[in-house]
């Protein structure tokens, strides 16, 4: 077996470890999610946390770990009434992205249980990780349907699969630690409420520090088992302070004064929910079991706000994770040494002034919790290393605030408002600074027509795993789905023929019928913005942003990839490439300025040249392209009305559902928006009607002008009018 990087080897990451180390002493906490960018040492350190558990007494010969002193009474093994007692070490399950339904929950043998009437299941990661971690890299990557698994077993403890009328349930009590890249793409708010506590990881920006992790990292790789060896004794002593903080967890008090600083932190920062407050609470017991204390104290209750509140904060997609510590601390020292009232009419007014400022501990970071074995010589010891949380820590994206003074509101003088701004090298003399974008709304669902094969996702219709049953096809492989009906339908006929002679039937393997399915996928909408003069009027760039910003929240809550291109002066730019990280793209937005002419054929060019490349690496995901102009074309060559309509045509002539978000505003329109969307064999909405509650019209369907390559016949976009 390889051996691990140790635990007590990771260079700094104190808030991580931390973080980590608290589960390991309750678990009852409720696992991990670690926030940060590649290469930050985020799977190293929850993989050497393993190593560090105390072993795990199991029933003998049980495939669901059941505990000996108390045995699950529904186990499928069972029943345990005098199974021997035998120990092993923790286990760290890992659940890959890409993993199946079956591989998750475990899988029953049909065949078996139609013939036989007997129920042969094959346990899934889940019972493998009952009593140990369930660590799922790129969590944010994971698809739906498995998500929802995970948020049953962590509600309930257990795990059911049902199949076709057969059920089988078992124990599934786990440590959930995930890792993520925010700009991959944000994880589903159902899942992000599930994790205890969250972490924000970067690299440290202190040489000394870097070269510390380079040292070792190459230490460990030139010899693993010597370089383990060295770390043996803080392994051993990190070990045994976890089970010492175990055994002292039971004795720590959570007096009443601590607990109202904990409901009154909630309160005030406005988290949904109680979940927040018991996290917060088994927090705090943990911290001051950790730090030796038989008594949690304010500063155990700030430490567990910073590790438990951030992730709970967010109200959309767009908003940074974070804490405001200056508000944290002026909570902590208004409601600190008071007792809660018997009367629930008595509670403070949440509007009143503070009465006190900071309360003596560290300013603007993580208070100590003491000097342990896992302390690293190498790091920092002054607290205000890159590991601190909050929007403040290094990589986080910092708010726009251009310094220039802003310029006049451009007039929206039609066609010619673009002209003669593109000098240089074709952003334009005449840009503008970026403009805030307008308030977001909900928006009509924008769908590819037809049936897809793609990732699960809640935009158009696909064959999938999961939704209705639409009818019946002979496996290819194993078979995952069964349809009843239809495999009874296959084999009955044959029953005499076979010699059935018992209440079984009488089954061979082409007689099985899978199930197929429809439900919904996600897709990469793809936009490209007209950035130009002609759009650079604040109150049109603003309501553009508003409406564009308004389609990537929809995107996000339907699962989509999204990628940006943006057009003005003399070319166009791949702003964003295809992601799943809608808040980067709302980022990019945010700070596009406008000015030039329209090359709005280049646009065209350019979005059909990322479609083409984002096919071949992931054909199964459609695409639908939204491009947002009002249609003007004074760009990109001596005849750039005829150059941006054989760009359209590239389009039309692939089949790529497209949609036209006309910008065109005032009381004379040229209607060259929907012209555009004519050529390109797709339809055009105002920015009023791309409101949800704009119009009463229910369906637009346009089909597509023009012949389309295979699989991808008439992909016009759908415009309907279920909101978001």
């Amino acid at each position: 077996m390889n051996a691990r990087y140790p635990f007590t080897a990771v260079v700094g990451m104190d808030d991580l470890r931390l973080a980590l180390l608290l589960n390991a002493v309750s678990p009852a906490v409720g696992g991990v999610l670690v926030r940060g960018e590649k290469g930050t040492a985020k799977s190293t350190a929850v993989r050497a946390l393993a190593e560090l558990l105390p072993p795990v007494p199991v029933v003998a010969g049980c495939r669901f770990s059941c505990d000996p002193a108390s045995p699950d009474p529904g186990c499928p093994d069972g029943p345990h009434d005098t199974a021997p007692a035998a120990e092993r070490p923790a286990r760290m399950v890992e659940l890959p992205v890409g993993a199946s339904e079956d591989r998750l929950v475990g899988a029953l043998d049909f065949e078996k249980a139609l013939a036989e009437g007997v129920k042969a299941f094959e346990p899934g990661l889940l019972a493998a990780a009952h009593r140990g971690i369930l660590y799922v890299d790129e969590v944010n990557l994971l698809s739906d349907h498995l998500i929802d698994h995970l948020l049953d077993a962590a509600a309930m403890g257990s795990s059911h699969v049902e199949r076709e009328g057969v059920s089988v349930r078992h124990a599934a009590r786990f440590l959930l630690v995930g890792t993520m890249n925010p700009e991959e793409g944000e994880l589903r708010p159902q899942l992000l409420d599930r994790f205890g506590l969250t972490v924000e990881v970067a690299a440290s920006r202190e040489p000394a520090q870097r070269v510390e992790v380079v040292r070792r990292r190459l230490a460990f790789e030139d010899d693993p088992a010597a370089f383990a060896a060295r770390w043996a004794d803080e392994e051993s002593a990190l070990r045994a302070r976890i089970v010492a903080a175990r055994e002292r967890l039971p004795q720590v008090v959570l007096g009443d004064a601590a607990l109202l600083q904990i409901a009154a932190t909630c309160a005030a920062f406005e988290v949904d929910g109680m979940r927040a407050d018991i996290v917060m609470a088994r927090t705090a017991t943990a911290l001051a079991a950790w730090a030796d204390r038989t008594e949690v104290d304010s500063q155990d209750v700030r430490q567990a706000a910073l590790l438990a509140l951030p992730h709970r904060r967010r109200r959309n997609p767009f908003d940074a994770p974070g804490l405001d510590e200056d508000k944290l601390d002026e909570t902590l020292e208004r409601f600190k040494g008071e007792e809660p009232q018997g009367d629930p009419d008595d509670e403070p007014e949440p509007d009143g002034p503070g009465d006190g400022g900071p309360d003596g501990g560290p300013g603007g970071g993580v208070p100590p919790q003491g000097e342990g074995p896992d302390t690293v010589p190498d790091a920092p010891a002054d607290g205000a290393g890159p590991e601190a949380p909050g929007p403040g820590a290094p990589g986080a994206p910092a708010a726009d605030s251009p310094a220039s003074a802003p310029e006049p509101a451009a007039r929206d003088t039609g066609a010619g408002s673009d002209a003669g701004s593109d000098a240089g090298s074709g952003s334009g003399s005449g840009e503008r600074a970026a403009v805030a974008a307008a308030e977001p709304f909900r928006t009509k669902v924008l769908s590819v027509p037809g049936l897809g094969e793609g990732a699960a996702g809640r935009r158009s219709r696909a064959r999938t795993e999961q939704g209705r049953t639409t009818g019946s096809v002979r496996p290819r492989g194993a078979l995952t789905k069964l349809h009843l009906t239809a495999t009874v339908r296959a084999a009955a006929p044959h029953q005499r023929a076979r010699g059935r002679s018992g209440p079984g039937l009488v089954l061979r393997r082409d007689d099985l019928r899978q199930a197929t399915r429809e439900g919904r996928e996600g897709n990469l909408v793809l936009f490209a913005v007209d950035a130009s003069g002609s759009m650079a009027a604040r109150r049109r760039m603003s309501a553009v942003k508003g409406a564009v910003l308004s389609l990537l929240l929809d995107a996000y809550q339907r699962r989509d990839k999204v990628g940006l291109v943006t057009f003005r002066g003399r070319d166009a730019a791949l702003a964003l490439p295809p992601t799943s990280s809608v808040d980067a793209a709302a980022a990019r937005l945010e700070q596009l300025p406008t000015g030039g002419r329209t090359p709005l054929s280049a646009g065209l060019l350019k979005a059909h040249d990322v479609l083409r490349i984002e096919r071949l690496r992931d054909p199964s995901r459609r695409p639908l392209l939204v491009v947002v102009t009002d249609g003007r074309a004074t760009g990109g060559g001596a005849d750039p009305v005829a150059l941006a309509a054989h760009a359209a045509r590239l389009h039309a002539a692939e089949g790529i559902a497209s949609v036209v978000v006309d910008c065109e505003t005032g009381p004379v329109r040229l209607g060259l928006a929907r012209e555009l969307a004519r050529e390109l064999g797709g339809t055009a909405v105002t920015l009023e009607e791309l409101r949800a509650d704009a119009i009463a019209g229910l369906v637009r369907d346009v089909q597509a002008a023009r012949p389309a390559r295979a699989g991808h016949s008439g992909q016009t976009a759908h415009t309907t009018r279920r909101a978001a």
